[in-house]
């Protein structure tokens, strides 16, 4: 953990904040952390900045802190195709640590309509995975979940009221996609298919409501392995455009 994160409602009355578990024994047994300490933290969709270690007693750690700062914002959404239940729950952690805001796990013509009935859906399951990457990164801003069953309805019809005016990337093996086409401002939106890529007709779909295509070369590639290196090229990319 780069930062130690608390929600909002875990401030005390006196503006301490109590920490048990995984993170105070992080804070005990990694960090070795005492009383006088400081602490990189921040308040998840808040300000970060530091606490000082206040008192440590039958394993929890009461902090103080001190938060003045804005941690780094999203910089990139995702639609990602709904990948096994498994990749999924690796991706979690990576997805909040490279900056994602939004992420639309969608259906499409080749993925298993069992996958959306895994647990790794639910808040109560990839909240603490999401967690973990903000965590590691030494982020704040919790990326938003949508799940969408049907993908044409996603695409005409939702699309571009939640994602409007933005540079759309449809993400297929292929030619590898030398430049960063026409993004040149605002928060690119990744479109990331099934392995083996979208169908003709989804990625027909895509390119008609404005997805550029852009790819990594012909190698077809796990979807976490795909989504991790699309992630970090495109930032590359924006850096470079900026």
């Amino acid at each position: 953990m780069n930062r130690i994160l608390f929600d909002a409602e875990e401030i005390r009355e006196d503006g301490t904040v109590k920490l048990s578990g995984v993170r105070a024994g992080h804070v005990l047994k990694v960090l070795h952390a005492e009383v006088g300490s400081k602490l990189r933290t921040g308040t998840v969709n808040g300000l970060a900045g530091t606490s000082l270690v206040e008192a440590v007693a039958d394993g929890s750690v009461t902090l103080r802190p001190d938060h003045q700062t804005a941690a780094p914002n999203h910089w990139i959404d995702l639609i990602l195709a709904m990948p096994r239940p498994k990749t999924l729950k690796r991706l979690w952690p990576q997805l909040a640590a490279l900056g994602v805001g939004r992420v639309v796990l969608i259906n499409g013509r080749r993925v298993e309509k069992c996958y959306f009935d895994s647990h790794w859906l639910e808040p109560l399951y990839y909240r603490p995975l999401l967690l973990e990457g903000l965590m590691q990164a030494g982020l704040t801003m919790m990326p938003e979940v949508l799940e969408r069953r049907r993908f044409k309805p996603f695409i005409e019809d939702e699309l571009d009221a939640l994602f409007p005016g933005t540079c759309r990337l449809a993400a297929h093996p292929g030619i590898r996609t030398a430049a960063f086409g026409n993004c040149v401002s605002g928060r690119p939106l990744l479109a990331v298919g099934p392995e083996g890529g979208w169908s003709a007709f989804e990625l027909k779909l895509l390119v008609q409501h404005g997805f550029q295509h852009f790819s990594l070369g012909e190698r077809t590639l796990r979807t976490d392995t795909a989504c991790v290196a699309l992630i970090a090229v495109l930032e590359s990319l924006v850096h470079a455009e900026a």
